[in-house]
């Protein structure tokens, strides 16, 4: 077995309004330490080994969010990439701030995460390069299906249904770990202008799919990534909330560590990596991974839309 996983600690999906935010995030991203063609010439050196060094036997280390691995997309992903490249891939599940947090002190090479602020900053310190938006998909605030506010179940505006929450202080349960996840629903919340505290706001510090169990056996409400819980509510005593509101548009960025700052980097099988995901084998993958399970994709394709990828499969 070639690579291996580590754990650090019906869908309006794409009637989600967001086609000007996909525009806005196809470009590809330089971070502020790769731009000028000397930064550029320098990675490229620092990279340009011979293909029988001890670099090319390392396993490429990418630390990604809970919510890409809980689904299984890297069950679909990592054998494509790994019999086509022949490299060997090693993937780390955490949230999206420990992920890049890995990937500053060298223990990553490449991230594929989703809180688009942190990945800003990441790329500007100096630490990232070629940031592409690989997919998005949308979150889901869910919750008990008796619960407090039964009642307001099955609306798109997630602020409103949020602010009720907060009224009436009706259990919620937050990540709490500096993920995507988490730094959108504290957005939410500042949005608002609530500061959530209290016995009824509880802190999970946990993964997407620890915190989903939780939440069922407490009964709280809870904001998730539609892949973790359509991949697992089988097994949970909760239902979706709120959908389709454009404030829940989940995209992913895909970032290479800058090898101008960590010269150990493996820049090369990164950009591999990232020229596999967003080429049309990996969005081809990525355009159906879920489809036969729930009749829709959990993630969907930024590079290639779904109708190109049918046009080529025709051809």
């Amino acid at each position: 077995m070639k690579g291996r996983y580590s754990r650090q600690n019906p869908s309006p999906q794409r009637d989600l309004r967001v086609i000007p935010m996909i525009m806005q995030l196809i470009p590809l991203d330089l971070g502020r330490a790769a731009r000028g063609p000397i930064a550029l010439a320098m990675g490229l050196l620092l990279t340009g080994c011979d293909a029988g060094t001890n670099e090319e036997l390392q396993p490429l280390r990418l630390a990604t969010t809970t919510s890409t691995v809980e689904s299984g997309l890297f069950d679909a992903l990592r054998p494509a990439f790994e019999e086509r490249s022949e490299i060997s891939l090693e993937v780390s599940a955490t949230g999206t701030g420990a992920a890049l947090q890995l990937a500053r002190e060298g223990q990553a090479d490449i991230v594929l995460v989703n809180a688009r602020s942190a990945e800003d900053e990441f790329l500007e310190e100096g630490f990232g390069i070629n940031r592409r938006i690989v997919m998005y998909n949308d979150f889901l605030l869910v919750g008990p299906p008796d619960g407090a506010l039964r009642d307001e179940h099955g609306g798109s505006d997630v602020l409103e249904f949020m602010s009720r929450v907060g009224e009436l202080q009706a259990p919620f349960l937050s990540r709490d770990d500096n993920s995507g996840t988490q730094s959108r629903e504290l957005d939410l919340w500042s949005l608002l202008g609530i500061q959530p505290d209290g016995d009824w706001y509880a802190l999970a510090d946990a993964g997407m799919l620890e915190t989903l169990q939780r939440a069922s056996r407490e009964k709280r409400y809870t904001l998730v990534d539609r892949a973790t819980f359509m991949s697992n509510r089988d097994s949970l005593e909760l239902v979706i909330i709120v959908e389709g509101d454009r404030r829940l548009f989940n995209p992913y960025g895909i970032i290479a560590v800058n090898p101008t700052t960590n010269p150990q980097t493996r820049y090369r099988q990164s950009m591999a990596f990232i020229d596999f995901v967003t080429g049309p084998e990996g969005q081809s993958i990525i355009a159906h991974f879920g489809s036969d399970r729930f009749k829709v994709p959990l993630f969907n394709p930024i590079v290639i839309s779904i109708e190109q990828l049918q046009d080529d499969a025709q051809e």
